[in-house]
């Protein structure tokens, strides 16, 4: 997998055995990163701009690095650490919105990320730049079934909190306090009718403006953090 810019560049670069190769564009001069290389074993190439210009897809910002592609976790791997709280994404499509969402899951320290294997974007290129390299410190699952996977996290004493803006109830008077899994449904069509009638709550973030919804990375930032001011 090729991923570029700086700023993800640097945090792949302090976990350095994920890397296998980098591409720098003659004249590059970000002194931290020369200096992470240069205390490293990664082999380096120096390439003409045009050259980056042809294998990156966006800004690269004069830096392209070959990383291993990312190994996914099992639900056994994480349930083994004892988790108690889990973000589960219901077929987002939106490369943007998924690191995004890994990003800030990072932040508040989410257990790990469960994501459906067909109809949602996966681990790609995008993905890791968005997330600016926190995907190395985040659990990400795959399963082949959310709703066999919900029924399964009940079992494990896991509550379960939608998000949708009909039949719902205001997301600040639920109690998080329990293990919780929450769950953020498509950007367009919300969450599918079977994960809806799977969960215990369904939880809305009130609209003040004529805006009638929010994109799916804020509106998970806004509730992964109501789940942890609740914890505290």
């Amino acid at each position: 997998m090729l991923i570029y810019g700086r700023n993800v560049a640097l945090e792949m670069l302090k976990n350095s055995e994920k890397v296998q190769k980098v591409l720098l564009q003659k004249g590059f001069d970000d002194k931290k990163i020369l200096s992470l290389l240069e205390n490293s074993k990664i082999p380096v190439q120096i390439k003409s701009k045009q050259e980056i210009d042809h294998l990156a897809e966006g800004v690269h910002q004069g830096i392209i690095l070959y990383v291993r592609d990312y190994q996914y976790y099992t639900l056994s791997d994480v349930l083994s650490d004892s988790p108690s709280f889990i973000v589960m994404l219901d077929h987002i499509e939106d490369p943007h919105n998924f690191g995004a969402i890994v990003r800030t899951c990072e932040a508040a320290g989410v257990d790990a990320i469960i994501i459906p294997k067909d109809r949602q974007v996966q681990v790609n290129a995008t993905v890791m730049k968005t997330s600016a390299g926190t995907l190395n410190q985040m659990k990400i699952v795959q399963v082949a079934n959310l709703a066999s996977t919900i029924d399964y996290l009940k079992e494990q004493d896991f509550w379960v909190v939608g998000t949708a803006l009909e039949d719902s109830v205001d997301y600040r008077k639920i109690d998080y306090s329990g293990k919780i899994v929450l769950i953020v449904g498509n950007e367009g069509a919300g969450m599918s009718k079977l994960v809806r009638k799977k969960c215990d709550f369904i939880a809305k973030i009130p609209m003040y403006g004529t805006t009638n919804s929010l994109n799916a990375s804020v509106a998970s930032g806004i509730m992964i953090y109501e789940v942890i001011r609740n914890r505290k």
